[in-house]
């Protein structure tokens, strides 16, 4: 039977590396299997070398690398399919993109594999049932999701370290060494079991998995006392802020009245519950106001006047006009009681077709503009700029910014607070709103700062510096979470450095291991 299934090109090449990939999707929110990619990397690391084995005989009928890269496209093809199926779902609000449906579901996809494709063509030659194996495996499957988070305007979804993000002690040692550097340790120990495939002494499969419980009771051990010692830290800390996070649950809905935005207004007011005598830091989500922008809603400076008090801030996002090109920023605000602008923030990471057209001159004239709201691209913010008001110096996140690592490391040195705004609605009941939320608690410990997050139809919560959730209002639900957040500095370094450290490490230990294995 199993020599059978080994012997069938199209089960080996074509439906096995697909649903590897396509069942990876289940270690990831809103599933949190963690424990099965112990079962798919094993797997994925066993087919390459049997592939590599059996190319010259069972699969003669094709060129020798043609078989990696349809082992690593397929597998690529499952787990991106899968994994990002709920992109389409933005493309159902406006008639003239549901055309663009199979392009997000197939062609994105598809794209995206090459970056695991690529990476099997070019270590699949070198796979063997060996440690050194495993060391070249992991580093490049690793490379191949740095390059993925930076190539072009880059795309950091769902690397393999997000898949343990119930692990919380384990996340901690992420504020020392960074996400890529865990996501190449995570990579390494879902592979390992692979070692009871190879032909070596079961006593040193035996210590080998010793080592494997070791290093992971080290992690836990190491990210439990920095949770403990976090708790006593958090007593003491002086500066605090109080601040009330809104989830008012609207429908996505394109051409709204003016009377429909009063009308959204009026429950954002009543959803944040002021207190006139109490200082408050109000925070709503991306996305309340449609497609109008700041000038377009001063005409209910009114409502804020009559609602807040001088001992309240508001901050929120909107559509705003630069007077320069006529175009529009997506863009966070801090606003007083008077309605006046404070502090504002650009959005840098705009999605592409979401807030941009590329080549837009080419799909405006096939009829083509953005999915949002409006015909024009958003104009891109240049500036890193924290938004700083009373104590508070706040690094701004809009919608799928919160993804990118790099926007943490570059943050400023004095940063006390993270605040990410979302619209969520665009993705409906799908799985990409509870993979968005998980990335928070990764920058929130990347940072080691508190982490609040407003989302429309999404997870709003509040997150302390160690990744634990305090507060949360789910998916669809309405209302607002209330906290005395404690105000606690950035101690992030640039850890992409090590990240590279880690890399030449297993570079020398491939070539020792490799020197030994020559030798025999």
């Amino acid at each position: 039977m199993i020599e059978r299934y080994l012997s069938n090109r199209f089960l080996i090449l074509y439906f096995t590396p697909f649903s590897l990939g396509a069942l990876s999707t289940f270690t990831f929110e809103p599933f949190n299997i963690t424990l099965l990619n112990l079962v798919i990397f094993p797997l994925f690391f066993f087919f390459i070398v049997f592939i590599n084995k059996k190319s010259k005989v069972i699969y003669r009928n094709k060129p020798y690398k043609i078989n990696l890269f349809l082992f690593g496209l397929l597998f690529g093809f499952g787990f991106y399919l899968s994994g990002l199926s709920w992109i389409s779902n933005s493309l159902t609000f406006d008639e003239n993109f549901k055309v663009l449906i199979p392009f997000a579901i197939i062609l994105i996809p598809l794209l995206l594999s090459l970056f695991t494709a690529l990476t099997i063509i070019f270590v699949g030659p070198h796979l063997k049932f060996d440690f050194s194996s495993i060391i070249v495996f992991s580093a490049s499957l690793a490379i191949s999701d740095y390059i993925r988070a930076i190539i072009l305007t880059g795309f950091p979804w769902n690397l393999w370290a997000y898949s343990t993000v119930n692990a919380n002690e384990m996340l901690q040692v992420i504020n020392v060494i960074g996400l890529y550097s865990y996501n190449l340790i995570v990579i390494t120990f879902f592979t390992l079991p692979i070692i009871f495939f190879f032909k070596i002494d079961i006593i040193k499969k035996i210590l080998a998995t010793i080592l494997i419980i070791f290093i992971s009771i080290s992690l836990y051990i190491y990210g439990n006392f920095e949770i403990n010692k976090n708790k006593i830290i958090l007593n003491e800390v002086s500066d605090k802020t109080f601040v009330k996070i809104v989830s008012p649950n609207f429908d996505l809905k394109y051409g709204l009245s003016l009377s429909e935005i009063e009308d959204r207004f009026k429950k954002l007011i009543r959803y944040s519950e002021p207190d006139k005598d109490r200082e408050t830091f109000f925070i709503w989500p991306e996305g309340v106001f449609s497609g109008y922008s700041f000038n377009d809603i001063l005409v209910f400076k009114n409502l804020f006047s009559n609602n807040f008090s001088k001992k309240h801030y508001i901050i929120l996002g909107v559509n705003r006009l630069d007077q320069q090109s006529g175009n529009f920023y997506n863009s966070i605000i801090i606003l007083n009681n008077q309605f006046e602008i404070i502090q504002n923030y650009n959005k840098r990471k705009l999605v592409p077709f979401g807030e941009f057209l590329p080549f837009e001159n080419l799909f405006n004239k096939l009829g083509f503009k953005k999915i949002t709201e409006g015909h024009g691209s958003f104009l891109k913010g240049r500036q890193n700029n924290n938004l700083k008001i009373e104590k508070l110096s706040v690094l701004p996140l809009i919608c799928y910014e919160v993804i990118f690592t790099n926007l943490i490391q570059n943050s400023e040195e004095d940063t006390n607070l993270i605040i990410n705004i979302s619209e969520d609605a665009w993705f409906g009941n799908t799985i990409g709103p509870d993979q968005h939320f998980a990335k928070s608690i990764f920058r929130a410990i990347e940072n080691n700062t508190f982490f609040l997050r407003s989302a429309n139809k999404g997870v709003s919560a509040i997150i302390d510096n160690k990744g634990n959730i305090v507060k949360q209002l789910n998916r669809n639900e309405a209302g607002n979470i209330e906290f005395k957040v404690p105000l606690i500095k950035a101690n992030k370094i640039k850890n992409d450095l090590i990240f590279y450290l880690l890399l030449i490490t297993y570079l020398l230990i491939f070539l020792i291991c490799k020197k030994k294995y020559v030798r025999k």
